[in-house]
């Protein structure tokens, strides 16, 4: 049956049907948007997420040094959380297994689904895979109590850019942001020059203080220690008043 524009009945057009597409893909945001209130206040395992290059080879420093760092944050009994891939990721989930050698669920990866680096590495004891770079973000963000970037590419700083604002717009509070090594004071010291400094009002100087920047994986321990023993603390007056009795 034809209606008076030429188009067979139950048919629609390409705008049309763009359109419910759009309208459709809101929808799930929506449904997404609601099901992330519903992370708790006080995460029942402590996640440091740990961003870096998937280019640095192993046996080099530095993939010595992420691999000490994630070692002695696993000891601490932090749960490691990466993007499971080559690299730096590797190196923080090797440290993570040789830190608690026998909770292999205290190193997580993240995956996306790539044409590349599509292989967990061998030390992820578990894995989330993404087919978006959208999702998996947003699971770091779910998952984490602490954020340390290490050096890496483009990605790392994507990584890095998302956290910061989040904390600076405050959708993310009391998570802290770490960066370890030269390059990141250099793009502090950018921020600061090019946003704040030359009164382009492009940002405040309160934001230039919201990414710490650290010289060594020693630093960024000692500030991942005193902020999970504060976890630890309000932890265990959780735990205590959940088992108290009613008065």
């Amino acid at each position: 049956m034809i209606n008076e524009y030429n188009k067979p009945i139950g048919t629609i057009d390409d705008e049309e049907a763009l359109d419910i597409v759009g309208s459709a893909v809101l929808k799930l945001w929506d449904a997404v948007d609601d099901l992330s209130r519903l992370r708790p206040a006080h995460t029942p395992d402590y996640h440091v997420t740990i961003f870096g290059s998937a280019r640095i080879e192993d046996n080099t420093p530095a993939y010595e040094a992420v691999k000490q760092l994630a070692s002695q944050l696993a000891a601490m009994g932090c749960h490691i959380v990466t993007g499971g891939g080559p690299g730096l990721m590797q190196a923080a989930n090797e440290g993570a297994s040789q830190g608690a050698p026998n909770k292999p669920e205290a190193s997580v990866g993240i995956r996306i689904d790539l044409d590349f680096e599509q292989n967990v590495n061998d030390f992820v004891g578990r894995v989330f895979e993404h087919k978006t770079f959208f999702s998996r973000l947003h699971h770091f963000i779910m998952r984490s109590n602490a954020f340390i970037v290490t050096p890496g590419g483009i990605g790392t700083l994507l990584e890095l850019s998302m956290v910061w604002q989040l904390i600076q717009v405050r959708k993310l509070y009391d998570t802290p942001i770490i960066l370890v090594g030269e390059m990141w004071h250099e793009l502090v010291d950018w921020a600061q020059r090019h946003m704040v400094d030359n009164n382009a009002g492009l940002a405040s100087a309160v934001d230039m203080q919201i990414p710490i920047v650290v010289d060594s994986i020693e630093d960024a321990v000692q500030l991942i220690r005193e902020h999970h023993a504060r976890w630890q603390k309000l932890d265990g007056e959780l735990k205590q008043i959940r088992t108290s009795p009613p008065r």
